[in-house]
This record gives structure tokens, C-alpha cells and sequence, in this order.
């Protein structure tokens, strides 16, 4: 199921047929009040979003969309301006994409959200959203006793496949260093003390497979896209991980350099990055876990002595 929030009936009519081709069930609205409604209402796996709407504009419904659904938001806009793409970002979308777009990029980029994990919340925890199983097959051979309670007609489910984010097998420009020093030491000796799963680095506690985070025993509350990018971090240790790296790990494409990384893309990195570390409370002068290398990108902070 797709939502579509637009008020230009010339390009909803382009995103019905974009999607709808897309294999999505479409629901289109022409206003922000209409759309929250339509979410709410249809629990889509997508949403796109115009920004440039007559009363309520497309930041202020993402705000709102974000209180209750983890549906993921492509913003679409006229506006090119870095703060509008800032702006957008820490509203809650996960991309943004600038009018006129090509209908191939915004399949693909939505091809690329649906590869990484959907996110349940579960008693507050954050966890990934399993797979619905198919009901067991009757056994011909036992007599039914009662009919088999109904299985009510599925919503389209995206299978939930998690992205691969293992630094330490490449080599070449992304190669580990050889010796680890002693931030990289750290994480190891914690991780193997934490329990199978998790790795610790200074307070942090990260778990990549439950999609679990804590700080010196509290939880963090931290989006889809802020927790793969500070696993990518930790588990890269003290090796610099560069924007470009991060934003086409977070697009599905992992070390994959034929694939073109915008100025947009490293930017909403840059966003990304700053709304961790106002969760983390981490300084950018004396940092504990995110350590910015300028003009590269970022590596993990040198471990508490």
C-alpha cells in the first residue's frame, strides 16, 4: 500500500501510475489533512509528500505522520535549497527528491528504503519487523475436527531483508588497518563481554540484530536510519567511514562505488549524524563515540581511559 500526498492533480496522476506499476495499492490525497487520515486510515509501506501545500505544508505532516507511523516518507518538492533538504530530513522523511524527478530515480530510491529493515515498536523497544509465516498445510491423513479458523486477506508485505553492513571483509580503499589500536581493541574486548550480539563502546551498547540501543542503561530512541548509520560507525571502529560510503549504505549499496552519490545524499548524511549526536549528547570538540574526520567523513572516538 502507497499514499500519496500532492496537491498538483497532474503529478499525483504521474505518482498513481509510478507506483501502481510499482506493484502498490494507491491511495491519493490532494492536502496534508487528507493524507494523515489516508495514513492512519491504510498503514502504508510508503508515502510520498509534497511540501508545497496551501495550509498545512508538507514538514508540519511529516511531524504529525511520525507520532504514529513508521511509514517511509519521500518528500517531493520544487524547492532545492540545502535548508529546505535539512528541513525535510529532521521532520522525518527518509529522502527527498526535487522537482522535476525522474520516475525511475523515485522507484529506485524506494527500492532501496524497502531493502533495509522495517522497524515494530514492541512494550517501547524498538525491534525489526518479522515476516508473517504462512499457515501450516492440514495433514490429509487427520480427520478436521473444526474448520480452521479464517485467514483474513493480507496487505502486500515487504519481505524484511536486513542491509549487510560487515566493514571488515573489504579490502583496498576500505580495508581495516592491519593493527588494531586500542579504540578497536576496546570495542572488540566489550562486545565479546556484552553477550552474542551486542558491542559496547564507552556506555554505548548497540544490537544490531534486535536493533537495540542503550547509553550508560538508557534507552535510545533512535530512528531506522540513525541506527544503521551509528552500527556502520561502531562496528567500523577507528577506520573512517566517508559520506558517500555511508549515504549508499543506507540506500542498499554498500561499497558499491558505480552507483552516484549526490551532494544532497551527503548532506542528509551530515543531518543524520548531527540528530545523533544531540541523543547522544557527544561534543564535537572532546566526542565519545562520533569523531568527524573534515573533509572525509567520520570514524569511532578513541575508547574512555
Amino acid at each position: 500500500m502507497a499514499v500519496i500526498i500532492e496537491d498538483d492533480a497532474d503529478i499525483r496522476h504521474l505518482l498513481e501510475s509510478v507506483l501502481t506499476q510499482a506493484g502498490f495499492d494507491v491511495i491519493a490525497t490532494s492536502n496534508g489533512h487528507d493524507g494523515i487520515q489516508a495514513v492512519r486510515a491504510y498503514e502504508p509501506i510508503v508515502t510520498t509528500l509534497d511540501v508545497s501545500m496551501p495550509g498545512m505544508d508538507g514538514f508540519e505532516v511529516a511531524k504529525r505522520l511520525r507520532t504514529f507511523s513508521q511509514t517511509y516518507i519521500v518528500m517531493l518538492t520544487a524547492r532545492d535549497e540545502e535548508i529546505d533538504t535539512l528541513q525535510g530530513l529532521e521532520a522525518g522523511a527518509d529522502d527527498y527528491l526535487t522537482k522535476p524527478f525522474r520516475p525511475r530515480e523515485l522507484r529506485a530510491r524506494i527500492d532501496a528504503m524497502l531493502r533495509r529493515p522495517r522497524m515494530a515498536f514492541a512494550d517501547d523497544a524498538a525491534v525489526v519487523a518479522p515476516a508473517v509465516p504462512a499457515p501450516p498445510a492440514p495433514s490429509p491423513a487427520a480427520a478436521p475436527e473444526a474448520p480452521a479458523a479464517a485467514v483474513p486477506a493480507a496487505v502486500p508485505v515487504v519481505p524484511v531483508v536486513a542491509p549487510s553492513v560487515e566493514p571488515a571483509p573489504h579490502t583496498g580503499a576500505h580495508a581495516a588497518p592491519a593493527v588494531p589500536d586500542a579504540a578497536s581493541s576496546a570495542v572488540r574486548e566489550t562486545s565479546e563481554d556484552s553477550g552474542e550480539g551486542w558491542i559496547e563502546h564507552n556506555g554505548l551498547r548497540l544490537n544490531r540484530e534486535m536493533r537495540l540501543a542503550s547509553l550508560d542503561g538508557r534507552d535510545l530512541d533512535l530512528t531506522r536510519t540513525e541506527f544503521d548509520l551509528l552500527v556502520a560507525v561502531v562496528e567500523s571502529k577507528r577506520r573512517v567511514r566517508t559520506k558517500a560510503d555511508l549515504a549508499l549504505l543506507l540506500r542498499g549499496e554498500s561499497y558499491v562505488t558505480a552507483y552516484y552519490v549526490t551532494e544532497a545524499d551527503k548532506r542528509a548524511v551530515e543531518v543524520h549524524m548531527g540528530n545523533l549526536r544531540k541523543k547522544l549528547g557527544d561534543s564535537l570538540t572532546t566526542p565519545r563515540w562520533l569523531e568527524t574526520v573534515r573533509g572525509v567523513g567520520y570514524r569511532l572516538a578513541a575508547a574512555d581511559e
